[in-house]
């Protein structure tokens, strides 16, 4: 059989393409769920099908496939569920866009037709989402992917809503929710982000009722106060406390308020009197139901006055009746004052609209008793990474409300609810009712709503293994190991989950959360479109190649900390994979079709015997790196082992046995050599899975050697503890620093490569001696030396580099080398002439009219650009006196 070769340069496209092809051919990622093997499972935070991978998907598909391989490697039988999510309202509102340009709306084409419509672009935009998966070199088992929409997800929350309702913890009613204008669907409180605003604080005076005097109110939304029912006070602030129980005129209005007593009222902000209009504000829709007051909505669905108000607003929007309001507040000489205010405003988390809180009839699910469930089991049976995200975690649960799961759009779970339109009765079932269950109608009609996209996505562990069907895969692999997701999510869907999970399972369903932190860009800045400093890993992975992608992503994922990202930091790393490509060229040039039947114990020499040992270190330290999810430690070791262990010093150091004529030192290196490269691509293998499976299925095999061409399915390389020496790694490191501290003697002195140097070394202890003299062969070669001088007496001459290494003198003879006095006038002449650019920069610099009027770009380029010349002037002062302390 010929011989596999590798290509002359690593081209990752086409490696890639092959292997994505071969892995999901094979259903390589496909596990037996009565395989052997403990069950480790992850399953992936579904992606929105709206969507496309940006950044934060690739970190995260990067650090789920580092932990699927490596348990695989561990010998665990391994399922990681790929999947997406239906997104209601985000998919909803991209399809309404598109008929909009068309001239249409939903209501044109009807409930159902519109739900096709939704389907056909769901298949289009979603194969595009699972080819991106893909392109990162994902391990999914694809036969069991899942869509938070298909048939087996609808029957899970099916299930679920009827058992939650039946228990009493889903029930409908009147309510203030937070209702988006622009999607015109309620939206549960975590769907609302709150953004700084600047906003006026408008001073509006109330009459007493008995003509006893006035009380001046505080408000941000002078346009609700035709809604107003009440005035609060606080019942211990001095100034208004003898007020409680009287009433007040409401301006424009002519309704009686009641001023009541209570201590939320902040007695610091404003007047200390507040408004109370129950149905446009969350805090007054408590205290109105505290104090028994009346509910008046002036606002309807589309943020429009109705005909609660009076007659002259009725129709206008907010804005226009807040500018009528005002003026005729101020023509009746109520209006005191406005002034600025900066205040946070909620707005839609999808579309940015300001949020109207609205009262409404909707579902609910009473989230306490499940609440005090999900915060029991953490940490006792779920640990956060990092741990710090615990407290936001049992913050929130202990401030929850209520939540509010049903969505006023037509894409999503239909709610299983059916109202009699003769009896009234409310029918909720698993199946679709024919007939009332109370007086036997068909007369019955399905509620319109659907359910919150994240109400089917919190039954994600547990929906994606068939349940509420008694499965395998359930029984195997649930609980799941690990989830891994962003904190933007941790109370949408983390905390849901926990809650589902132990409400219907009666068990976490997860033991691990771990939580990445944001990808930003190289300055610190979060990425967005409008600032223009987005990284596509798309583009990226066009660019450079998906395993340099990935081990960027890998080397900055340190635990609780952003990452900063650069194209030129992946770009970096793409050299990187280069690196390896040529080191395994150079191995393969020198390892013959068959590797020699050498034991390793029989491996001598100090580069065979220190890289063995090294081998065994970086195991231990990637497993349990890897098992403590410290990945940015992964991506260390192993970068700082291949480049610089193994290919600068291993393969340098054992050129000597594999260009020599000692046939017996030759197989012994080449034994080793395979041994190193072939375990390090298995333990590269989980971040860089594409080069590393490529490599490995062109390596030659020692006889015997079966295993399979798939690096995926290798186990993680078996321990030697025989290989571990620390007497070598004391004597290596004395060698490199001998090679090094020789190397650094030529690079100070600008002594060129070609230039014949001599070493002499004074040792400290005949230990020493003894390394030295035993590689004094490999010292010439790295070195570049010629004649080498060891022992406890050598003595340097007066003109000679030195350095210290170990307490070993080294020195290297410049008599002949180098020419001082031509040295010396070259850096005189150098040093002048910087200093004259120098002096152009400070002056620009020191010069108001550039530093004001230029633009910014361009004056931090000239304090680059001096900086710059001040560190090479630094540079050029310390060789020119090192020249000197050498001429003596």
């Amino acid at each position: 059989m010929a011989r596999k070769e590798l290509a002359k340069a690593y081209e990752p496209w086409d490696v890639e393409e092959k292997w994505e092809n071969h892995w999901e051919e094979n259903k390589t990622f496909t596990p037996d769920a009565e395989a052997e093997g403990d069950p480790y499972s992850i399953v992936i935070p579904p992606p929105n099908v709206t969507g496309v991978l940006h950044m934060g998907h690739a970190l995260n598909l990067t650090i789920m496939d580092i932990l699927c391989r490596f348990n695989r490697q561990q010998g665990k039988n391994v399922l990681w569920v790929p999947g997406m999510d239906h997104a209601g309202i985000a998919t909803q509102n991209v399809v309404e866009r598109q008929l909009k340009e068309e001239g249409l709306t939903r209501h044109d084409l009807g409930r159902e037709k519109f739900i096709e419509r939704v389907w056909d672009w769901k298949q289009e935009k979603g194969d595009h989402i699972l080819g991106q998966i893909r392109r990162m070199g994902a391990s999914v088992d694809w036969s069991r992917e899942c869509f938070t929409f298909d048939d087996q997800r609808a029957k899970a929350v099916r299930k679920v809503f009827v058992e939650l309702f039946e228990q009493g913890l889903i029930y409908k009613g009147d309510y203030i929710i937070n209702w988006c204008n622009r999607c015109h669907t309620a939206l549960a409180d975590d769907e609302v982000e709150h953004e700084p605003k600047p906003g006026k604080l408008h001073h509006v005076e109330y009459k007493l009722s008995d003509g006893s005097g006035t009380l001046t109110i505080a408000t941000t939304r002078p346009e609700t106060m035709l809604g107003d029912t009440a005035i609060a006070v606080n019942p211990e602030d001095d100034r208004f406390n003898h007020l409680i129980g009287k009433t007040a005129i409401l301006p424009i209005v002519g309704r009686e308020l009641p001023i009541i007593g209570d201590k939320y009222v902040d007695i610091e902000f404003g007047t200390g009197c507040l408004k109370v209009t129950p149905a446009h504000d969350m805090n007054d829709w408590e205290l109105g139901r505290k104090h028994n007051l009346e509910i008046i909505s002036v606002l309807n669905e589309d943020g429009v006055v109705n005909e609660n108000a009076p007659e002259k607003y009725q129709g206008l929007d907010t804005v226009a009746a807040r500018k009528l309001i005002l003026e005729e507040l101020d023509a009746l000489g109520q209006l005191k004052s406005i002034e600025e205010h900066d205040h946070k405003v909620g707005v839609c988390y999808r579309c940015k609209s300001v949020i109207e809180p609205h009262v409404s009839t909707q579902w609910f699910v009473s989230m306490k008793p499940l609440a005090e469930k999900a915060r029991a089991a953490v940490p006792s049976k779920t640990q956060i990474f990092p741990e710090h995200w615990t407290k936001t975690y049992y913050n929130w649960l202990d401030e929850i409300r209520d939540w509010c799961i049903s969505r006023q759009i037509w894409w999503g779970h239909r709610i299983p609810a059916w109202t009699c339109e003769d009896c009234g009765e409310l029918i909720v079932a698993i199946d679709d009712p024919t007939s009332c269950t109370k007086c036997g109608s068909a007369n019955i009609v399905r509620d319109e709503d659907v359910l919150d996209t994240w109400f089917s996505s919190a039954l994600w562990p547990f929906s994606t293994m068939g349940w509420p069907d008694d499965t395998k895969e359930l029984a195997k692999y649930y609980p799941t190991a690990c989830l891994v997701t962003g904190f933007d999510i941790l109370f949408f869907w983390v905390a849901r989950m926990m809650m589902m999970g132990l409400q219907f399972m009666d068990q976490i369903p997860f033991h691990h959360v771990y939580i990445h932190a944001l990808v930003r860009d190289e300055n610190g800045k979060k990425m967005s479109k409008s600032t223009g400093n987005v990284i596509d890993p798309l583009d990226m992975i066009g660019k450079y190649g998906a395993d340099a992608l990935r081990f960027t992503l890998t080397s900055f994922a340190a635990m609780g900390r952003d990452i900063k990202l650069s194209e030129q930091r992946i770009e970096g790393y793409k050299h990187f994979m280069n690196k390896i490509w040529n080191a395994t060229r150079f191995a393969m040039m020198n390892l013959p079709d068959e590797i020699p039947a050498v034991e390793l114990s029989e491996a001598d020499g100090l580069a065979n015997q220190w890289i063995l040992h090294r081998l065994e270190e970086v195991k231990k330290s990637i497993a349990k790196a890897t098992e403590e999810y410290r990945f940015n430690e992964i991506a260390q070791i192993l970068y700082k082992f291949i480049w610089s262990e193994f290919c600068d010093w291993y393969l340098e150091m054992v050129k000597p046995a594999l260009y020599g004529e000692d046939e017996q030192a030759k197989a012994v290196t080449q034994k080793v050599l395979w041994t190193v490269l072939s375990e390090t691509m298995v333990l590269l293998h989980p971040v860089t899975p594409f080069i590393t499976q490529e490599i490995w299925s062109v390596l030659p095999r020692p006889a015997g050697d079966d295993r399979s061409e798939d690096i995926a399915t290798l186990p993680f390389p078996d321990t030697r503890d025989e290989c571990l020496n620390d007497a070598v790694v004391k004597e290596m490191e004395l060698f490199m620093g001998v090679v090094s501290g020789t190397r650094n003697i030529r690079t100070e002195l600008l002594i060129e490569p070609a230039k014949k140097l001599d070493l002499l070394i004074k040792t400290v202890s005949d230990e020493d001696k003894a390394v030295l003299e035993a590689n004094v062969t490999l010292i010439q070669s790295l070195a570049r030396v010629d004649a080498v001088t060891i022992g406890p007496d050598v003595k340097a001459p007066k003109a000679s580099g030195a350095a210290v290494v170990q307490g070993n003198e080294l020195s290297v003879p410049l008599e002949g080398v180098v020419d001082f006095e031509s040295e010396l006038a070259r850096l005189d002449k150098n040093m002048v002439k910087l200093e004259k650019t120098m002096k152009g920069v400070s002056g620009k610099l020191s010069n108001p009219g550039f530093v004001n009027n230029a633009p910014e770009e361009v004056v931090e380029g000239e304090k680059r650009k001096l900086a710059e010349m001040e560190e090479e002037k630094t540079k050029l002062s310390e060789l020119k006196a090192r020249l000197e302390s050498v001429m003596g």
